[in-house]
């Protein structure tokens, strides 16, 4: 269950023959239905098709993926128990390839597996990899509290906050990065107004942070996305906060389309421009923003933006699902291991070590020379895992 929420995310139901339930976001705010995903496909699916979304809920969602992935082979031998394993792993991480949460939850479930190799059974391994599913969703649930009360710290009562996509529960295990802030912050008697920028072309913004805040009773505004610059011109923001789905080792962040515009405008009125994530969501491997793939998405999505054509045929749409801030921009970062002020190389490294082997014990280093670390730059190649 989300906390606070009065909806819940994603969840498993059932042990080890059980299934993932999620709410399908692509639906919001009209209607609230969840669909249950009781194969691979249907996870790899869901998450191709931002039914979920978030990097935190990515990634929970890919190790539940994984549980329902080896139940076709949780009753043979352990060779083909582990085949499967590569198999639904390589799969499940060709769906979105900059969300670095995906990679790190599935590195993570694969070497819990590996760490039972030769001791446990097909079973008790499938056992094991549930209850490490079931971790990572506990953990983030955590981290997003955590991160809520270390960011709360940096808004003041009365401010007026801007946030762009959707970085709340319903991207999240708990309570969000971006929006766990605003939550803590409210919590503590601070009255905020938050702006939430559209974000075109999906309307992340406007579709899921807007029903999200109003859920909770939080007063939220939308606007256009390229409203953003006269509300700060008028005086309206005093903060702009978003979460991420990949930071590299220097501080710059990949973030939903439309971020990058928002933090340099953000810098032209002298505002501050944070970004909340945790550490999970760091890629120490990749030294610099320029090292960050960027998802390409269908052209359909301007085209035809929820049915209806809006652009000419046979005209050209370019639409990259991300952008990269570069770390200059960004006044800070607030993770579960509290606030990176200023943003540089030397201050993540001081921050994320301390988290960087524990709970899990795995390096985030250790993504780039993974099996799955350049999975994310490949396209899909046809790979249908049974079930």
């Amino acid at each position: 269950m989300t906390t606070g929420a009065s909806f819940d995310t994603l969840r498993w139901e059932g042990d080890t023959d059980g299934h993932l339930t999620l709410l399908d976001q692509t639906l919001l705010p009209g209607d609230v239905t969840y669909i249950e995903c009781r194969d691979v496909r249907a996870v790899f699916e869901a998450i191709r098709s931002l039914r979920v979304r978030g990097a935190p809920a990515i990634g929970i969602a890919a190790a539940y993926g994984v549980c329902v992935g080896v139940q076709t082979a949780s009753g043979g031998d352990a060779d083909s128990l582990f085949a499967r394993l590569d198999e639904v792993t390589s799969y499940l991480a060709s769906s979105r390839p900059t969300a670095v949460n995906l990679f790190w939850a599935l590195e993570r479930m694969k070497q819990r597996a590996e760490s039972l190799r030769g001791t446990a059974s097909p079973a008790a391994i499938a056992e094991a990899l549930l209850a490490e599913a079931r971790a990572i969703h506990d953990e983030d649930r955590r981290m997003c509290a955590a991160i809520g009360r270390h960011g709360a710290e940096l808004l003041s009562d009365g401010q007026g906050v801007l946030t762009h996509c959707n970085a709340g529960a319903l991207a999240t295990g708990g309570d969000g990065t971006a929006l766990a802030v605003i939550y803590a912050a409210q919590a503590a008697g601070k009255k905020l107004q938050v702006f939430a920028d559209e974000t075109r072309p999906l309307l992340q913004g406007a579709r899921l942070t807007a029903w999200e805040l109003q859920q909770r009773g939080i007063d939220v505004t939308v606007i256009c996305d390229s409203m953003a610059a006269q509300v700060m011109r008028e005086g309206r923001v005093q903060a702009v906060i978003t979460g991420a789905d990949c930071i590299a080792a220097n501080g710059d962040t990949a973030n939903k389309i439309g971020t990058y515009s928002l933090a340099v405008l953000a810098d032209a009125h002298d505002i501050p421009f944070y970004v909340a994530a945790p550490s999970s969501t760091f890629d120490l491997s990749r030294s610099c923003g320029e090292a960050i793939p960027i998802e390409q998405r269908g052209a359909g999505e301007i085209t035809h933006g929820f049915g209806r054509q809006t652009v000419p045929d046979g005209v050209s749409v370019y639409n990259p699902a991300f952008d990269v801030t570069p770390a200059r921009l960004i006044a800070a970062i607030i993770t579960e291991q509290g606030v990176i002020r200023p943003v540089g190389a030397e201050a993540i490294r001081n921050v994320i070590s301390k988290s960087n082997a524990a709970p899990d014990g795995i390096s985030r280093d250790a993504l780039a020379s993974g099996s799955l670390g350049r999975v994310s730059a490949k396209k899909n190649r046809g790979l249908t895992p049974r079930g």
